[in-house]
């Protein structure tokens, strides 16, 4: 059975799509079987993963719809070694489509149902706001992973995230729970960086990864070649951040 996450955290340009492609690229190195669901009409995920968003003949925004179904949507990263739910900017219709639907904030949950023995992880990339597809995200989701940059503006937006996910697990979703804060492009040379990390550990414990990902050039060239950045340079120092955030992943989940 598949442990299903989700990468949200509601504020943009945090390193939500980097955090999904990379953890998925570095799971897959762990010979875990990855399934990416791209929820963001960008399709950023779908493209880090180098699958080309313009040609789809079936979509996340089909799944979504009941048109179609996971396993005949899904397409293979071959850079990435996983399994990607693919997205374009089709699934910005999705919101008003779905208003009128039933059971409409679990039409994810349902869809991954049925391919849930395929996978040891399901990885869901949010977009950046609390919509209606971040709503299915949360609740076909077993928890969240947040990645955050160490600035004073992400632990405001920090506290409406854990106000959102509390909401959902109430009324929506009671396996919800947060799996942990990843701490992201981080400069170590920034005093700021530092004392919000500190804050960060002190306040959330052992909700905080251990693994640090650094600010890193070969991560953010990666996307423009279609390739994860762990497959892309495994050499750097962002790609093997993201293998060890991996096998935390892996450690974490065993003692779920």
């Amino acid at each position: 059975m598949a442990k299903i996450f989700c990468v949200a955290n509601q504020k943009g340009g945090v390193g939500k799509t980097t955090t999904t492609v990379n953890l998925s690229a570095g799971l897959a190195k762990l010979n875990q079987r990855v399934l990416l669901v791209d929820l963001d009409p960008q399709g950023n995920a779908t493209m880090g993963a180098g699958i080309n968003k313009a040609g789809l003949a079936a979509s996340t925004y089909e799944v979504l719809l009941g048109s179609a179904d996971v396993a005949s949507a899904r397409q293979r990263s071959e850079s990435g070694r996983f399994d990607v739910l693919p997205a374009n900017r089709e699934l910005a219709g999705a919101e008003v489509e779905m208003v009128e639907l039933d059971n409409r904030e679990k039409r994810l949950k349902d869809a991954l149902a049925l391919v849930d023995q395929d996978y040891d992880f399901i990885l869901i990339d949010c977009p950046p706001a609390l919509s209606m597809l971040t709503l299915n995200g949360l609740c076909a989701a077993h928890g969240v992973i947040i990645p955050m940059q160490c600035e004073y503006y992400a632990l405001e937006g920090l506290s409406d995230l854990v106000n959102t996910i509390k909401k959902v697990h109430a009324n929506l979703n009671q396996d919800l729970k947060i799996i942990g804060l990843l701490r992201v492009m981080f400069d170590p040379r920034m005093t700021l960086s530092q004392q919000v990390s500190a804050q960060l550990e002190q306040h959330f414990g052992d909700k905080v990864f251990k693994t640090i990902i650094p600010r890193n050039v070969r991560l953010a060239e990666a996307p423009s070649y279609g390739m994860p950045g762990v497959s892309f340079d495994p050499s750097s120092k962002g790609a093997q951040a993201y293998i060890a955030f991996g096998a935390e992943m892996v450690a974490r989940i065993k003692t779920m």
